[in-house]
C-alpha cells in the first residue's frame, strides 16, 4: 500500500516524514508483509505493541514511539493540541477537539456582539447626558447676576451647552467608528463555521466507517488462517479425506483475505491523512480568524479610550473660559460699575440749622 500523503513534512500519524518505513509503523505493522497473509498473522501483536486506536483514530502507543515533534512548536497552536477526543462533561460521551475549537469561535462571536451592545447602552448614557445638559444650559436661574460674577455665571451655562455638543458628538463617533465595526465583523460567521463543522464531521464519520471495514477485514482473515491451519493439521495427521487441492484452496482464500485487509487499511489511511491535512488547514485558519477578531476589538477599544480622551480635552476647553472669568471676578470692579449706573446721588446729609 502507499503512504500517505504528508502534511507539513508529517503523516496522518503526525509522525516526521522520513524515515518513511517509520512513518506510517502502525498501518503497515497492522498487517504484515503480503507475503505471510494468506499463512499467519504475526503482525497483529505488533500491531498492539505500536499503536492505539481511540475512537477510531490511530495514534502511536506512547511506550513504543518517541515523542513527536509539534508541527508549531513554542507557538502553542491549534493544528498541535486538539487531535484526541475529550470526555463530555455534560454526558457520558466524548467531544472532538475540533468541537471544542468550534465552541470558542461561536463564543468569541458571542462576546463581540455582546461588546457592541455594551457600546450601544454606552451611546445611550452620552446622548441622554447632552440632552439634559443642553436643557439644563437653557434654565434662566440666577439670570440677573450682574457685574463680572454675572459673566462667569452666564459662561458656566454657555459652558453646559458646549460639552452638551461635545458629548453628542463623542456618541457619534462611538456609533460609527466603535459600536458598527464591532456589530458588522464577519456577519457571515456562524454560517462559515457551520460548513467547516460538517466538513470535518463527515471526514471523521468516512474515517469511523473505514475502521469498521478494516476490523471486519482483520476477523474474516482471522477466521480464513484458522480455517487453513486446522486443514493443514487434519491432513498431517491424517485425521481428515481432504485433499491437497482442498488446501490450495483454503490457502488461496486466506490469501485473498489478506488482500482484502490490505485494501482496507489502504483506504482507511487515505481517510484518515484526508482528515489529518484538513484537521491542519481548518485549526489554522480558526486561529487567524481568533487572531483577527482580538486584535480587531483591541483596536476599536484603543480607538474608544482616544474618543474618551479627546472628549475630556474638549470640555476641558469648555471649561476653560470659566475659569478665565472666575479669575477676573472683581468684587470692588463690580461695586463701581454698579455704583456708576445705579446711583442717586453722593452729596450727604447735613444737620439741620434753626
Amino acid at each position: 500500500s502507499s503512504l500517505p500523503t504528508t502534511v507539513n513534512g508529517y503523516h496522518a500519524s503526525g509522525t516526521p516524514a522520513h524515515p518513511p518505513e517509520t512513518a506510517h509503523m502502525s498501518l503497515r505493522k497492522s498487517t504484515g508483509d503480503s507475503q505471510n497473509l494468506g499463512s499467519s498473522s504475526p503482525g497483529r501483536k505488533q500491531s498492539k505493541e505500536n499503536t492505539i486506536t481511540i475512537n477510531c483514530v490511530t495514534f502511536p502507543h506512547p511506550d513504543t514511539m518517541p515523542e513527536q515533534q509539534l508541527l508549531k512548536p513554542t507557538e502553542w497552536s491549534y493544528c498541535d493540541y486538539f487531535w484526541a477526543d475529550k470526555k463530555d462533561p455534560q454526558g457520558n460521551g466524548t467531544v472532538a477537539g475540533f468541537e471544542l475549537l468550534l465552541q470558542k469561535q461561536l463564543k468569541g462571536k458571542q462576546m463581540q456582539k455582546e461588546m457592541s451592545e455594551f457600546i450601544r447602552e454606552r451611546i445611550k448614557i452620552e446622548e441622554e447626558y447632552a440632552k439634559n445638559l443642553a436643557k439644563l444650559s437653557q434654565n434662566s436661574l440666577a439670570a440677573q447676576e450682574e457685574g463680572s460674577l454675572g459673566e462667569a455665571w452666564a459662561q458656566v451655562k454657555k459652558s453646559l451647552a458646549d460639552e452638551a455638543e461635545v458629548h453628542l458628538k463623542f456618541s457619534a463617533k462611538l456609533h460609527s467608528e466603535v459600536e458598527k465595526p464591532l456589530m458588522n465583523f464577519r456577519e457571515n460567521f456562524k454560517k462559515d463555521m457551520k460548513k467547516c463543522d460538517h466538513h470535518i464531521a463527515d471526514l471523521r464519520k468516512q474515517l469511523a466507517s473505514r475502521y469498521a471495514s478494516v476490523e471486519k477485514a482483520r476477523k474474516a482473515l482471522t477466521e480464513r488462517q484458522k480455517d487453513l491451519e486446522m486443514k493443514t493439521q487434519q491432513l498431517e495427521i491424517k485425521l481428515s479425506n481432504k485433499t491437497e487441492e482442498d488446501i490450495k484452496k483454503a490457502r488461496r482464500k486466506s490469501t485473498q483475505a489478506g488482500d482484502d485487509l490490505m485494501r482496507c487499511v489502504d483506504l482507511y489511511n487515505q481517510a484518515q491523512s484526508k482528515w489529518f491535512e484538513e484537521m491542519v488547514t481548518t485549526t489554522l485558519e480558526l486561529e487567524r480568524l481568533e487572531v483577527e477578531r482580538v486584535e480587531m476589538i483591541r483596536q476599536h477599544l484603543c480607538q474608544y479610550t482616544q474618543l474618551r480622551h479627546e472628549t475630556d480635552m474638549f470640555n476641558q476647553s469648555t471649561v476653560e473660559p470659566v475659569d478665565q472669568l472666575l479669575r477676573k471676578v472683581d468684587p470692588a470692579k463690580d461695586r463701581e460699575l454698579w455704583v456708576r449706573e445705579h446711583k442717586t446721588g453722593n452729596i450727604r446729609p447735613v444737620d439741620m440749622e434753626i
